[in-house]
């Protein structure tokens, strides 16, 4: 998206969590956009909200799809129209299809896919009728395998894909730039770093855990510089699939 068709300096993200979230809304408030901060965290929401100029919180559970509905009024009643919105909220459940609660398939469903819907039906027109915006969804590789112990959660990652290339196809003409970056490595959040970096119980390493973080970790702040970045690109020269991973990452 080129800069001459911004209409409006303002920004939804989903998912404010501590790590990309937060890095995302920092990158966007850094360009003088105005950043509407969606998570279900109250209290680090208002903690992020005094740390980072130009933004406002508003705790969202994007799964709840009455309250995603009224926060996306909020946003245009306190901040107006947003012309980039960051699709970061995710549900995952981890567990072979026996082991794992069915129900949770359907929240992942939720909060991964049918919320991404809600976002554009709510938010593109704006855009098309502005002249231009951007969509940007994080995602990982489960949206491209699925593995035992992500049943319940790889597939929806897929649907969130295939969503986000239909919503691109679409919107694309209409100067509306949808874009989709699979991240594939551990992002470094802060829980990794807290009583030493340990990995949660259900993900392992590749190999030897022992070996430098720096190797192994995506940093939230350069996936943000992408997000930034793609959100940005000249409408000749658009970018919809984009996978970042660390350089010692196996693929």
């Amino acid at each position: 998206m080129g800069a001459e068709i911004m209409t409006s300096k303002i920004c939804l993200v989903t998912g404010v969590g501590g790590a990309t979230g937060a890095a995302i809304s920092r990158r966007f408030a850094r360009d003088g956009y105005q950043v509407a901060m969606l998570a279900r965290n109250r209290d680090r929401l208002d903690h992020l909200q005094r740390q980072i100029d130009g933004s406002k919180a508003y705790v969202c559970d994007v799964g709840d799809l009455e309250t995603l509905a009224n926060t996306i009024a909020a946003v245009r009643a306190d901040l107006g129209k947003p012309s980039i919105v960051v699709h970061n909220a995710v549900s995952a459940t981890f567990g072979t299809f026996l082991e794992a609660d069915p129900a949770e398939l359907e929240r992942n469903f939720r909060v991964n896919t049918t919320a991404l819907l809600h976002l554009a039906r709510e938010l593109a027109p704006d855009m098309v009728g502005a002249g231009g915006g951007a969509i940007v969804v994080t995602g990982n590789t489960s949206s491209l395998r699925g593995v035992p112990k992500y049943a319940l959660f790889a597939p929806t990652k897929a649907a969130q894909r295939i969503l986000a290339e239909a919503l691109a196809r679409d919107l694309g003409p209409r100067r509306v730039h949808v874009g989709y970056v699979t991240i594939d490595g551990a992002i470094d959040a802060p829980w990794l770093s807290e009583g030493g970096r340990s990995p949660p119980a259900w993900w392992a390493p590749p190999t030897d855990w022992s070996r430098s973080p720096a190797e192994w970790f995506v940093e939230p702040d350069a996936i943000a510089e992408e997000v930034f970045r793609i959100a940005h690109q000249h409408p000749s020269a658009w970018t919809f699939d984009i996978v970042i991973r660390p350089f010692a990452e196996k693929w």
